[in-house]
């Protein structure tokens, strides 16, 4: 899952990124409040972090701009300041929850989940195809109701694969949806995650592969053998 953080406090934001990505979640960061809304609004988030003391905009104005224009992105808003007018206000403003620092680095992350878990209401609870289950909620894949492991990248990979079954998705698309956009790599990356599915799939005996598209990238069908 992709998350935007939006927080002035470098060191701070270099922690907690550092901690959701070790959790396998892919993390954009930044630190103004007026780069934190164009991104919001052009990025697919599942979740935002938002500072409410920002250089450019306080993150009140950025939530009540993405409210504005409909965006149901859950948000979980981070203050120095505590008191009740202060997350009345952040609530009001339409944030789904309120966090005063200093704050537990578990609270935020069991907080972050509970939101996750309620904004991912639309979407499907597990993917599947063919014999394959995915579960991005809860982080699980499983072949055939048996367990498949993987590392968080692979899970990533395989996820994007499995929201557009039967389509072609891009190398481009891939690397978009489970790196940082900070990654400066090569996109041929993505083939070395890939081969270690394969060889992870076709192990586990699953009824699914994942082909080749030549010049665009890759789809996860139904094997028919």
């Amino acid at each position: 899952m992709r998350l935007l953080m939006v927080e002035d406090e470098e060191r701070l934001a270099q922690s907690l990124s550092q901690g959701l990505r070790a959790e396998g979640y892919v993390v954009d960061v930044v630190g103004d409040g007026l780069d934190g809304l164009e991104r919001a609004r052009s990025g697919q988030y599942a979740a935002i972090v938002l500072d409410l003391m920002l250089p450019g905009i306080n993150g009140f104005r950025v939530c009540q701009e993405l409210r504005r224009d409909e965006n149901p992105v859950p948000i979980l808003m981070l203050t120095a300041k505590n008191g009740e007018y202060d997350e009345a206000e952040a609530l009001d403003c339409g944030a789904d929850d309120f966090l005063s620092k200093p704050f537990s680095y578990v609270v935020l992350t069991a907080r972050l989940r509970a939101l996750l878990r309620r904004g991912a209401a639309t979407r499907p609870t597990v993917l599947g195809v063919a014999d394959l289950r995915i579960d991005p909620a809860a982080r699980r894949c499983a072949v055939g109701g048996q367990a498949l492991r993987l590392t968080a990248k692979e899970f990533g990979v395989l996820e994007c694969l499995a929201r557009r079954p039967d389509q072609a998705v891009p190398k481009t698309e891939i690397l978009d949806a489970v790196w940082d956009s900070a990654f400066s790599g090569d996109v041929n990356i993505v083939e070395v995650y890939i081969a270690a599915l394969r060889r992870k799939l076709d192990g586990a005996g699953a009824h699914c592969v994942i082909e080749t598209v030549r010049g665009i990238g890759y789809r996860l069908v139904p094997d028919e053998r």
